[in-house]
């Protein structure tokens, strides 16, 4: 059983997706030596006392886990939340330096976690991931209203 870090929470994992990513890596893509994995439903199991409230609690987890260092990094400090996907630094559940999904138990920052509202169903929250990173893209306006697209793939 992993041993939560300051700040974590130990989640016991419920549902864990397989996407292509994982297939990618697990074929050597990104060098990424360690257990894959980052689409999951879990329970946490034990959080810190100021995120007791979690405990008991399906969640999803953002995958990205950034430094917050201001004094060495200063990216996620000055620039908040977004920042998060572009620290030197972090991070990414299952992909880069930190274990991921494919197992029975894992730790994740608390500020990661997301709890999953009982109309969801376990099986549903596990695309919360893929879902999220579809918005993130809308999110950065990366089209306008009155472009044209075309969507080919998967999304590798």
């Amino acid at each position: 059983v992993p041993e939560p870090a300051e700040g974590e929470a130990l989640v016991r994992v419920l549902v864990a997706a397989v996407c292509a990513t994982d297939i990618e890596i697990m074929k050597g893509y990104m060098g990424f030596k360690g257990i894959v994995g980052h689409e999951f439903v879990g329970v946490v199991e034990t959080a810190p006392a100021s995120h007791a409230h979690l405990v008991g609690k399906r969640v999803v987890g953002d995958i990205n886990l950034c430094c917050w260092d201001a004094a060495s990094c200063g990216t996620c400090a000055v620039g908040g939340a977004r920042a998060r996907n572009h620290c030197p630094k972090r991070t990414v559940l299952g992909i880069l330096n930190k274990d991921g999904t494919y197992c029975e138990r894992l730790t994740l920052p608390v500020v990661n976690l997301h709890p999953v509202p009982d109309g969801v169903s376990t099986e549903n929250a596990a695309f919360a991931e893929p879902l999220a990173a579809a918005f993130r893209i809308v999110e950065q306006r990366v089209v306008s209203p009155k472009d044209r697209v075309a969507i080919i793939g998967d999304g590798k």
